[in-house]
């Protein structure tokens, strides 16, 4: 990543650093905005990339905000993750290379399928009146 996000990365909670640095994940039903009903933007907390709306949010029980779509601007990566024994697509910011979450196929089929099982602690909530 280099030096370019280095006040910033010095800048997160441990658990931000954790997931966002370290390929962590925070524990299910434990981040602040997996129940998060207001309208506003979700950016990465690194670089502050918008990553999500409201809009695109949805309840999938999971335990972890979740969205069916991104911003058509985040250009989150994927990758191929084989850790734990299973085989899941990493996503990770477009921008400054954290790393945010999974996305699964089980998503909402209207909105094509996805389902985007993010970390609370790598996001940054933004209310929008």
């Amino acid at each position: 990543m280099g030096d370019k996000w280095k006040n910033q990365i010095e800048g997160l909670s441990e658990m931000a650093f954790y997931v966002t640095q370290q390929n962590g994940t925070e524990r299910p039903f434990t981040g602040i905005l997996n129940k998060e009903n207001r309208k506003g933007d979700y950016s990465c907390i690194v670089c502050g990339t918008l990553l999500f709306t409201d809009q695109m949010k949805f309840d999938s029980g999971c335990g972890w905000p979740a969205f069916h779509s991104e911003d058509s601007n985040a250009c989150i990566s994927r990758i191929i993750d084989v850790t734990h024994g299973m085989v899941r697509t990493e996503v990770r910011c477009g921008t400054c290379d954290a790393h945010l979450g999974h996305v699964f196929k089980d998503g909402p089929r209207k909105h094509g399928g996805e389902r985007y099982c993010i970390n609370s602690a790598a996001m940054q909530f933004e209310v929008k009146e």
